[in-house]
């Protein structure tokens, strides 16, 4: 749970730039927490949600995102929709691409349709809590029917802001492609930063569009070594940061427990009354490197992008990337390289030339990357694309409400991947 200090703020903050945001019953929660009911904002406010909190605490990711998009829809009045993730809030959209002539059946009969992974004793319980609602059900098929391009503000047209708990990394993906379709015209709003399951900073400022955290002193012990590193690792603590400067964090969640280097880099955007503000930066944690280049997430994300938008007609979803040793002798007996899975929309297949795209793109991008190539000791990249909602399964796959790697380590969740591949 979070420091009721934080909770606090994140209400007031919301209150005060969306003046209607805290009406009764005028939140919606579309978030995964297997065995955990609770809210992003950690805030126990029955009276705030029309979700129930049993809804989000089911066995299955998939009827979990179901079940609250259907009491989502019952409320025609939101004015805030919540996901933990923003690939919560896409998935959950994915179910109302494909299912809501399923969805406006059971709002128009007041039922909970079975499904895997919801079992029938609580089926019963939240169907206990549905009414029959016709109208509402006709307005769903009416909106749908017309198309999914700003989807959302049209089914609840007196909806203020979209928040979600992560909206950095390659998260960030899915803000960005909720932005030009689902979500067109309105603003998302990222109200804390946490790192290592601890809480670090809230953001005091939801209408500015790169999120910024105000770092709270007495929530975590925080140090930071400045980047680049030193070769004498020397931390410095909250009063001794410059502004401008990108830090690495290194975190003790509560005194006496543990201290680790989070992997997390931040960039020092400003101060607030002495409080350091900060921008994520990267996750150094989550890197590429057969032969010792070390190509972060967020900067191979940067390149990947660059290389779709290269191929005429394609929207990137998702992608992972794994070094080839992962795979052993099913990799081939090239030298070590990156096997890439990528989501498309908007594109069934990829000539060789426009696969070779992201090699290029990383070439350019890496020196080091590309000085390795010329040398064959890293081979070239080889790109797989998967089937729609691969990345939702893998999602459910992971069974873990945090955000998924997309450097990927684990053969259990690549081979799961793989059996996906269609080109």
């Amino acid at each position: 749970p979070l420091p009721t200090q934080g909770s606090l703020l994140y209400l007031d903050t919301l209150r005060a730039a969306f003046p209607q945001a805290l009406a009764p019953r005028g939140t919606a929660l579309l978030s995964w927490a297997p065995g955990h009911p609770y809210a992003p904002a950690g805030w126990p406010l029955p009276s705030l949600y029309c979700t129930p909190s049993e809804a989000g605490a089911l066995p299955s990711r998939a009827a979990s995102l179901r079940v609250q998009l259907l009491f989502a829809l019952r409320a025609r009045a939101l004015r805030v929709l919540e996901a933990g993730l923003a690939a919560e809030l896409h998935d959950a959209l994915a179910a109302l691409h494909t299912g809501w002539p399923g969805l406006a059946q059971d709002l128009a009969l007041g039922r909970l349709s079975p499904q895997p992974g919801l079992p029938e004793d609580v089926r019963g319980r939240l169907q206990a809590l549905l009414a029959p609602d016709r109208v509402r059900a006709a307005e769903l098929q009416a909106e749908c029917a017309r198309g999914f391009e700003g989807i959302v503000q049209r089914l609840w047209p007196q909806l203020e802001v979209l928040v979600v708990g992560t909206a950095h990394g390659a998260e960030q993906l899915y803000c960005d492609a909720l932005r030009q379709a689902d979500c067109k015209g309105l603003p998302f709003y990222c109200p804390f930063y946490q790192a290592a399951g601890a809480l670090l900073g809230v953001n005091l400022w939801p209408e500015e569009p790169v999120p910024r955290f105000l770092l709270c002193p007495d929530w975590a012990f925080c140090e930071f070594l400045p980047c680049p590193a030193k070769e004498e690792l020397r931390t410095v603590l909250l009063g001794e940061l410059w502004e401008g400067r990108e830090y690495e964090l290194v975190l003790t969640a509560r005194p006496g427990e543990y201290r680790c280097r989070a992997g997390e880099v931040l960039r020092v955007a400003g101060f607030h009354k002495q409080c350091p503000v900060v921008e994520h930066v990267r996750r150094d944690s989550q890197a590429l490197s057969v032969r010792g280049e070390s190509i972060t997430e967020e900067r191979f994300c940067r390149s990947l992008c660059r290389a779709v938008g290269m191929w005429p007609g394609a929207r990137l979803v998702d992608y992972i990337c794994v070094e080839s040793a992962l795979l052993g002798a099913s990799s081939g007996a090239s030298a070590p390289h990156y096997e890439v899975f990528v989501e498309l929309r908007g594109l069934r297949d990829l000539s060789e030339g426009q696969r070779y795209k992201l090699d290029q793109c990383l070439q350019e991008d890496f020196p080091i990357y590309k000085s390795f190539r010329f040398k064959g000791s890293i081979g070239p990249l080889r790109l797989h694309l998967v089937g729609a909602g691969a990345f939702a399964r893998l999602r459910e796959a992971l069974g873990s409400p945090l955000p998924m790697p997309r450097v990927l380590r684990e053969e259990r969740l690549l081979q799961l991947i793989q059996s996906t591949v269609v080109s």
